[in-house]
């Protein structure tokens, strides 16, 4: 029976199967948590998770750091860029000198947060010099004799299978009367 009432019931399922999933994205937006953390160097990352549930947030936030450090030192207020890294994550680049520093950051409303944390910035460093493997052959040519070894062997294998079958004698005597 395809009457209207099976059309109407197909129209409400397809209806209700685009808006429900979007239900889920709706719950955000509430309470947003700020976990601040150092680099390993010079900066500040800070993830900004949705408090209710803990998932990323996703909207772009506006983020401001500022920062105390030993002897008096200030750093900040900077405002944190969204990083490519990922959803809801926050780097500041390289803004503080090396040694201890208190840095707090904070959300402004309509999702007001603060967070603060202890950091030990250190110098840059440059990334290590990647290690050579005794075990593996150098680079530059180090594949020749393998292609050398299966040319030869490709002409070796045709000889031999010419030879058995006579083909390469008899080729070879043709040729030689042909001169004659």
């Amino acid at each position: 029976m395809n009457g209207p009432p099976t059309r109407l019931a197909v129209c409400l399922a397809a209806t209700m199967l685009v808006v429900l999933p979007g239900k889920a994205a709706l719950g955000h937006g509430g309470p947003v948590k700020l976990d601040v953390a150092g680099d390993g160097a010079g900066g500040v990352t800070v993830r900004a998770l949705d408090e209710r549930d803990g998932h990323p947030v996703e909207e772009p936030l506006r983020l401001v750091l500022t920062a105390k450090g030993e002897s008096g030192r200030t750093a900040g207020p900077i405002q944190l860029a969204a990083s490519p890294e990922g959803r809801g994550f926050y780097s500041s680049g390289q803004v503080l000198t090396p040694g201890h520093w208190d840095v707090t950051v904070r959300a402004p409303p309509p999702h007001l947060a603060e967070a603060t944390a202890a950091v030990r910035a250190r110098a840059p460093q440059s990334p290590p010099a990647p290690a050579v493997d005794a075990r593996q052959p150098a680079a530059s040519g180090a594949w020749w004799w393998l292609w050398l070894a299966g040319g030869t062997l490709a002409l070796v294998a045709t000889a031999a299978v010419l030879l058995i079958n006579g083909s390469a004698t008899t080729w070879y005597y043709r040729l030689r009367r042909a001169r004659r």
